[in-house]
């Protein structure tokens, strides 16, 4: 199963700046579903494609959604940053 949707990037900041964008609340409970045998501490390995750059990562829950790191190579290669609006395909990795 893929997912396409569009959101916003946006920022959580620990001890180093991330980026994310959240994943819809009914997209979120789809991949819930779907993801339910390759879930490793609450979070799901998936292969993601922003723009023209796909890459792999794993989605961290949080209040009920999903939220998909955006990894630096990827802000580089397409030039995204916080607050643009990005449409991202993704599918649930299998091991």
């Amino acid at each position: 199963m893929e997912w396409t949707f569009t959101g916003p990037v946006v920022e959580w900041r620990g001890p180093a700046p991330y980026f994310f964008v959240a994943i819809p609340e009914d997209d979120s409970d789809d991949i819930r579903e779907a993801a339910r045998d390759v879930v490793y501490w609450g979070q799901v390995p998936v292969v993601a494609t922003i723009g023209g750059t796909e890459f792999t990562t794993a989605l961290f829950p949080k209040d009920g959604q999903y939220l998909l790191p955006v990894k630096v190579a990827v802000q580089r290669a397409e030039g995204v940053g916080e607050g643009d609006l990005v449409q991202v395909s993704m599918r649930v990795a299998r091991r």
